[in-house]
């Protein structure tokens, strides 16, 4: 018992399994035959895991089983066939899809690997795929969204029983022929399964080549124009200028306008220079007033020798020059020749309170008198204040008079800030000559603790050394004193006899 399913990507040929899963067969078997199925969408399809279809809203939500059409709504699910026990082992395997109440409907999906435990004891196996393993390699790889649903549509779009074993039930319709699918079925919002990706198909590689490399050029152009070294992505450089390069450094603008004037006007001839040291780069820009005298110099002058040196001639590819409207603007300038830029101002920020005076031209008493003047510039300011002003209007006289109590109050601010200021200076000195001083103190109180301590050491040290002395010698002189009485006991009695016999002779 089998099924050719025609989809957009091939033919796929499922073999069913009715002696295990009988109910499940019937029902994929007359979907088919009412031809349910036509045009339905693979909705889902997770790569290298299934591939889901069934539903003709093309939602995944929808879909009813063969027994809704015999028995009403209420029959729009079935009950899932457990026994005998079919695993998801298989690459290609058909399942029906549980719709959450261990129940199934219309839909099911095609397993794209192999070992898919998980799917077991959930889903139905109810038959495997027999023919057009590599069209279901070709759904695998489709691209699709974070929804899992393909950018382009995959359909099923006819269904063939090859054979069909179970009689058709009674009161089921059977359409003589495919039915024509409905507009709301083709509109999916995505890629049409008929429609052409492939924008190079027919095409030369050299065509492609060139497309891919106006494409890219544009897209170079949209940043440099995001980034503002172009004033336009799609500006093009003029065709009446010139690239005139590998020049002698010798040779100035006015030569190159006298030789390329023979061609045409010239509107401008400029010699590329260094900032820095005015040296010339070697290479220029000629602009031409007509194209074709453009293009006739660029045919005749190149390869020229100008200043014993062979020149190259090329057409000009900058744009750096040209304005939104295409025309080259070489210099900073209005359209009526006044210079485009110019400051505003030219006089002297300087104030002219205090004018720059030389020493020899002001006499010793005027420079007395001068430093006087910036010593007491305020009193000065007060006493001009003084004088006989023209009698003003009773608003004037007040922004006056609030003009004048807003100086005085700023100045007193000024004062105040000031007056701040120092004494936080002096108590920061003062704080500062504090902790000086208390190191200083700090450090004496060390230094002398220092001193006591080695005179300490140095006065034990000799100390100890006297009373090592003192040791010695009474322990020398005990041992004498034990000699000598030794010795006297030994040679008192001979000594005393030879004493009373020197006596006796005198």
């Amino acid at each position: 018992m089998a099924v050719l399913l025609e989809t957009t990507l091939g033919d796929i040929v499922v073999d069913l399994y009715p002696e295990e899963r009988p109910r499940c067969c019937l029902n994929f078997l007359k979907l088919c035959k009412i031809k349910y199925y036509n045009y339905c969408l693979f909705h889902s399809i997770q790569t290298d895991f299934m591939a889901q279809t069934g539903d003709p809203t093309g939602t995944g939500k929808g879909g009813a089983s063969i027994f809704s059409k015999l028995y009403g709504d209420q029959a729009k699910y079935f009950e899932m066939e457990t026994s005998p026990r079919i695993k998801h082992t298989k690459k290609g395997a058909v399942s029906m899809v549980n719709n959450g109440s261990e129940c199934h409907g219309s839909q099911f999906f095609f397993t794209l690997a192999e070992n898919l435990d998980y799917l077991d004891g959930q889903h139905t196996v109810f038959g495997e795929v027999s023919e057009g393993m590599e069209i279901l390699m070709k759904i695998n790889e489709a691209i699709c969204d974070k929804e899992n649903r393909p950018y382009q549509d995959i359909r099923i779009n006819h269904t063939v029983i090859l054979d069909d074993p179970y009689d058709d039930p009674k009161g089921l319709e059977i359409p003589d022929r495919s039915p024509e699918p409905s507009k709301e079925q083709l509109e999916s919002g995505r890629i049409g399964a008929d429609e052409e990706i492939d924008d190079t198909k027919g095409m030369a590689a050299e065509e492609v080549e060139e497309r891919f490399k106006e494409k890219e050029a544009k897209a170079k152009a949209q940043i440099l124009e995001m980034i503002g070294d172009l004033p336009d992505a799609d500006v093009k450089p003029p065709e009446n200028v010139l690239f005139v390069c590998k020049l002698n450094p010798v040779t100035t603008s006015e030569d190159l306008e006298i030789i390329f004037s023979r061609f045409g006007k010239i509107n401008s001839c400029e010699v590329i220079k260094d900032k820095v040291t005015d040296d010339s780069l070697q290479y220029a820009f000629i602009e031409f007033e007509r194209e074709e005298d453009c293009e006739e110099a660029y045919f005749k002058m190149d390869n020229v020798l100008i200043d014993e040196r062979r020149i190259h001639v090329d057409f000009s590819q900058s744009v750096a020059k040209v304005n939104k409207q295409g025309k080259v603007v070489w210099e900073h300038q209005k359209p009526d020749g006044r210079p485009q830029y110019k400051i505003k101002d030219q006089t002297s920020r300087q104030s002219k309170k205090y004018d720059l005076v030389l020493d020899d031209d002001v006499p010793s008493s005027s420079k007395s008198a001068s430093r006087s003047r910036h010593r007491h510039g305020d009193s000065e300011e007060r006493v001009s204040s003084k004088k006989p002003k023209r009698r003003k209007s009773s608003k004037s006289e007040s922004s006056d008079s609030e003009q004048e109590r807003r100086r005085k109050d700023r100045k007193k601010k000024k004062r105040r800030d000031s007056s701040s200021e120092d004494e936080d200076r002096n108590r920061r000195k003062d704080s500062s000559r504090e902790d000086r001083d208390r190191r200083d103190r700090h450090r004496g109180q060390e230094d002398r603790r220092e001193r006591s301590y080695r005179d300490e050491d140095r006065y034990r040290g000799k100390d100890r050394e006297r009373g090592k002395d003192r040791e010695r010698d009474s322990r020398g002189n005990s041992r004498k004193d034990k000699y000598r009485d030794r010795d006297g006991d030994r040679y008192g009695g001979r000594s005393r006899d030879r004493y009373r016999d020197e006596r006796d002779r005198r």
